[in-house]
């Protein structure tokens, strides 16, 4: 222990010494890290943002979605009592646990707010369990604070929405939606919460009790459209779904799993006879943007790719100008009882030194640049929102993300200076004492 801490020491002595050499060394490793951390940090802060918009949208980390094709090529969103206690039993065997389950009905574009002579057609009305949600509605944000007391005559809805239809909390508006034997019905509603969410998702959205938009579209009291699961852990919702599909498939007719919405798409098209139901992860929703952030991380890894280059070969004509300056220094080391394992280590610690304060520095300056783009405004760019959260931009720090980014750093490090060290370190004492390497 006391051999590897006065190592240790001497690494921390010749990095000061030789700071100048290392110098440049230094900046373009903080530069490099810092760099490729914010916009991987941002990546994944997106992403994260989206994930959150779209499970908030769709209530769950896996979402069982029946889609009745009797009502004619626009297909109903529903599932019936047999539908919904068979997707129960098959949670409950297939063992997978989940933190909460959600019980929604929803419509698309067959719905309307009305309001003071104004009319607006709705891109989502949700019909919730308030009660059984609370854990989404609780990381929403509000304008004014959340009537505790919704019930069946309360509705929220998105700031959008309000600001069109000059609707304000305490305003009473008319919900029009079709029923789903294609007939329309109305129900008057108070507004008790207005969402600061103006997301793809929030944008033209309006959430009423389950049992109102039951009533108002003729479902029974107790059916639903989709029954969404959440989990404490959602990287592993992937797994989860495709044993829940293995229970369920023996239970109810059901769709085969997708993985994107291409998929989604041409699966639930297809043309087919009763109720379908088929198993969605939030991945599945968001694939386009999945594939727009990857783009972006693939882009952000090359120029990082370019710039490791870089250091590497400028970094190791450096090294090995401070290893021909430190040759005497080094056969010296070696006069007074040092080994060549111990001269190699505290050649290598000066390195290890090194690379931590280009990290620690790095990811220092890395949230400095996260702060300062939390405070930009990105209104200018349409859509942008859904990668927003409370419309700031938020970087988030993975640890795979990290660790990758700090191994990278390490392995061009390790290149730089194992094999030059190594070569160094074996000359011959005399060689080395007289400074000539020729």
């Amino acid at each position: 222990m006391e051999v590897i801490l006065t190592i240790f020491k001497l690494g921390f002595k010749y990095l000061h010494r030789y700071r100048r050499r290392y110098g440049f060394l230094l900046a373009v490793l903080i530069f490099g890290f810092t760099l490729v951390t914010f916009i991987t940090s941002t990546k994944d802060g997106m992403y994260n943002n989206a994930y959150y918009s779209a499970q908030s949208n769709y209530a769950g980390d896996i979402v069982a979605v029946g889609y009745n094709y009797d009502y004619g090529f626009d297909y109903s969103h529903h599932l019936g009592q047999i539908e919904i206690s068979s997707i129960l039993d098959a949670i409950e065997l297939s063992g997978i646990e989940p933190q909460y389950t959600v019980l929604r009905t929803f419509f698309g574009s067959d719905s309307f707010i009305h309001f003071n002579g104004l009319a607006i057609q709705l891109k989502n009305m949700s019909g919730c369990d308030w009660e059984n949600e609370k854990h989404i509605f609780n990381k929403m944000t509000f304008t004014e604070p959340l009537d505790p007391n919704i019930g069946d005559d309360g509705i929220i809805i998105s700031h959008p929405v309000a600001s069109q239809l000059g609707a304000k909390m305490g305003d009473r508006v008319i919900v029009e939606v079709e029923t789903r034997f294609g007939q329309k019905n109305t129900g008057v509603f108070t507004i008790k919460g207005i969402v600061n969410d103006s997301s793809i998702f929030a944008y033209y959205k309006a959430y009423i009790s389950r049992l109102s938009l039951n009533r108002l579209a003729v479902y029974g009291d107790d059916d639903c459209s989709s029954i969404g699961l959440f989990f404490d852990n959602p990287i592993n919702a992937e797994k989860k779904r495709a044993r829940l599909q293995v229970f369920l498939s023996q239970m109810l007719p059901t769709g085969p799993l997708v993985y994107d919405r291409e998929g989604m798409d041409r699966e639930r098209n297809v043309s087919r006879d009763g109720t379908m139901v088929f198993l969605y992860t939030m991945p599945v929703y968001l694939s386009e943007v999945s594939s727009l952030l990857d783009a972006m991380n693939i882009v952000t890894y090359f120029i990082y790719g370019m710039m490791l280059i870089i250091i590497l070969v400028s970094a190791t004509v450096t090294y090995r100008l401070i290893l021909h300056e430190r040759a005497r220094e080094m056969g010296v080391m070696q006069v007074i009882g040092f080994y060549l394992g111990e001269l190699r280590l505290v050649l290598w610690t000066e390195i290890i030194i090194l690379g931590l304060i280009s990290i620690i520095a790095g990811f220092l300056f890395a949230r400095l640049l996260s702060l300062a783009a939390s405070f930009l405004s990105f209104s200018w760019f349409p859509g942008f929102e859904i990668f927003l959260k409370n419309e700031k931009l938020i970087a988030m720090y993975r640890p795979g993300t990290t660790l990758t980014n700090v191994v990278l750093v390490f392995i061009v490090l390790t290149i730089m200076t194992l094999l030059p060290s190594f070569r160094t370190s074996r000359k011959k004492l005399p060689v080395l004492l007289s400074g000539d390497f020729s």
